[in-house]
């Protein structure tokens, strides 16, 4: 029997809240405009036409993958991040609410800079780095990331959101001291992996995950197991070997005045500012996310380390 486009997406959001996933309304919805071809407007607009069965087919095949697990991102390529469209692609973490904590701390104090350099180390997707460029139109950003799928993509989303003229993407290893010649910049903000090594077998493989983080559980709405790269998860044994080496290798590129911004899992934040201190950022503060989890931890070097 032939449906529209309002009882199709009604009918895979009552399969998906049934399977427990909370956001099924967001995912459903996002899930049909893809398997249509349709934005969010124009599905709302043809909302009561009928959908051919192609493309009904195609809506519940994008389903059942979402019901196995698979994280809605992957499944259309693409997610957003304050407020900008990004490519996605297995190869990178999909950017979570919490780190745009992040990404609001370093705007605010990178708007009051003349022409700032920022530094994104850990990259992924670029989400950071291209949030920051959107919102501070004087700073020059570079996004460094390992991955070289991780590179695509960063590469992919500077010319998606015609950020060519501002931002680049480079091959930087967040854990081996710079190699090429990168000049100084007046910020670093990186959300690095974090999750202790041996917790990562341990992740659970549901469609509302949860992974301990330091002891304690943080629940994420992504099959973080199965389908997030572990290369951009695993941060060693006790989840610091990278704020470790960026404090020991990065400053090189900052200057007297600049900042640090990291992301940090649950439980996390009071070491990350011991590691800071104890090489010589001043000023640390911690920032609460949304749901009052302490998650940024931010310093400035006030003299060369």
């Amino acid at each position: 029997m032939a449906v529209t486009y309002n009882d199709l997406t009604l009918d895979i959001r009552r399969s998906l809240r049934q399977a427990g996933i909370e956001a099924a309304t967001l995912e459903a919805r996002e899930l049909v405009c893809f398997a249509v071809g349709k934005d969010k407007a124009r599905l709302l607009r043809d909302g009561a036409l009928y959908a051919s069965p192609e493309t009904e087919e195609t809506a519940w095949a994008l389903a059942r993958r979402r019901l196995a697990g698979e994280p809605v991102a992957y499944l259309i390529g693409e997610w957003e991040f304050y407020g900008l469209p990004l490519d996605i692609s297995e190869s990178v973490l999909i950017p979570r609410p919490d780190t745009e904590t992040l990404a609001e701390a370093a705007i605010g104090w990178l708007r009051q800079q003349e022409a700032p350099r920022v530094l994104d180390l850990c990259a992924g997707s670029g989400c950071l780095g291209l949030a920051i460029a959107s919102q501070v139109p004087a700073a020059r950003v570079v996004l460094g990331e390992l991955s070289d799928g991780a590179l695509r993509v960063c590469r992919q989303n500077i010319r998606r959101n015609g950020l060519t003229g501002r931002v680049t993407a480079m091959q930087l290893d967040a854990l081996r001291p710079p190699v090429q010649r990168l000049g100084d910049f007046d910020c670093i903000v990186s959300n690095p992996p974090y999750i202790p090594t041996g917790d990562l077998p341990g992740l659970d493989p549901s469609h509302d995950a949860c992974y301990p983080e330091v002891g304690r559980r943080w629940v994420t709405s992504t099959s973080v197991r199965d389908y997030e790269p572990h290369m951009a998860l695993d941060g060693g044994a006790d989840g610091l070997d990278f704020y470790r080496a960026i404090l020991r290798h990065w400053p090189a590129v900052l200057h007297p005045g600049s900042r640090l911004y990291f992301e940090v899992g649950i439980g996390q934040a009071d070491d990350v500012l011991r590691l800071m201190r104890s090489v010589g950022f001043g000023d640390p503060e911690i920032l609460p996310d949304p749901a009052g989890i302490p998650r940024v931890v931010l310093g400035a070097l006030y003299q060369e380390i």
